[in-house]
């Protein structure tokens, strides 16, 4: 018999981005009692979570009215589009989504669960806090399937740098342009062939910008998923995450678990992500709010460390994920959560 009923208004479960964050928390509070549902409850609802914002604020005034409490789960806020041309209807979509971003957290929500410090941080330095109760809890992952155990290794004839990335247009094709300069830079430190693997939504008018002729060590791969995720990141040196200010992102997680350490700049949350050996993060050298040019050269200091002490850094960093990002966790703090509110 189930204890609790959720209903998440938000995207119908999937196999990439939020849909898969969905899929993961609602099987662990299945397995844990709790029903879930998704849209706004047709029936009587314990707690209502909005996972970022939705346009049926009707709704929400509605699930209030009946008493049911609602928690919003935030990442950060739209910005890139700020600093790059992104098109009319792209920097439109991504001003409402804001408003509608700040309206729930400043004045629906019961309880603001963020993804990361950085994230909290973030909003309460642009909005201050909120008046109601928050919580820190970082995504997870099933620490049983995203493993370093498989018959996959990195190849020894040649150096292997993958990028994962849901989305890598709208702005954030700055972190492909980053990732070709440093394949680049590595090519002329290393003897080994280097090859920049890039699996995601990368429209075909950004990769005509490379000349795969000049550039032949780029592999667009497409989406990927899930189930291929574990052995293409074992199959990997290392994870370069390429976007500027990430909150907490997925494919970082994913990869430490799968023992394949991560080098970005130390932006985001990513210095409350790899810590200790699960990887390496450089200086940025700049603002990254301003997409000022970083400090490539320290991207690649620490990027031939990872290289050359694989064995250390592929330990520690599946060691860190089975600190932290374990899916039993994630879930756990959640129906902590939704527990405390209703």
């Amino acid at each position: 018999m189930m204890d609790q009923r959720l209903c998440m208004l938000a995207r119908i479960p999937g196999t990439t981005g939020p849909a898969n964050f969905q899929r993961r928390l609602e099987l662990g509070l299945r397995d844990r009692n709790m029903e879930v549902c998704y849209g706004l409850p047709d029936r009587p609802s314990d707690v209502l979570m909005v996972i970022g914002a939705t346009r049926n604020l009707t709704g929400l005034l509605r699930a209030r009215r009946e008493g049911i409490p609602i928690v919003q789960r935030l990442n950060g806020m739209n910005w890139i589009h700020r600093q790059v041309r992104t098109g009319v209807k792209h920097f439109l979509r991504a001003e409402i989504n804001n408003l509608l971003l700040k309206m729930i957290r400043a004045t629906l929500a019961d309880h603001v669960i963020y993804q990361s410090h950085f994230a909290q941080q973030w909003w309460e330095r642009v909005y201050g806090k909120t008046s109601v109760e928050s919580s820190v809890v970082y995504n997870g992952v099933p620490l049983d399937r995203y493993t370093p155990e498989g018959h996959e290794k990195p190849p020894e004839d040649r150096i292997i740098l993958l990028m994962v990335e849901g989305n890598l247009s709208g702005g954030y094709e700055v972190g492909v342009e980053l990732g070709v300069d440093l394949t680049r830079r590595m090519k002329d430190r290393i003897s080994r062939p280097i090859e920049l693997h890039i699996a995601g939504n990368v429209p075909q008018e950004i990769r005509s910008r490379w000349d795969l002729n000049r550039e032949p060590f780029v592999h667009w791969l497409g989406l990927i998923s899930p189930d291929h995720i574990p052995p293409l990141e074992r199959s990997a040196h290392i994870l370069y995450s390429g976007d500027p200010n990430p909150a907490c992102p997925n494919a970082v997680i994913e990869a430490l678990a799968c023992g394949l350490p991560v080098v970005a700049f130390q932006t985001g949350a990513l210095p409350e992500m790899v810590t200790g050996d699960a990887g390496r993060l450089a200086d940025y050298g700049g603002d990254p709010w301003r997409l000022q040019k970083p400090d490539v050269e320290a991207l690649l200091e620490a990027s031939l460390e990872v290289i050359s002490n694989q064995g250390r850094f592929r330990t520690g960093a599946r060691a860190r994920a089975v600190e932290q990002f374990g899916l039993d966790r994630m879930v756990d703090d959640y129906l902590a959560v939704f527990r405390s509110v209703s």
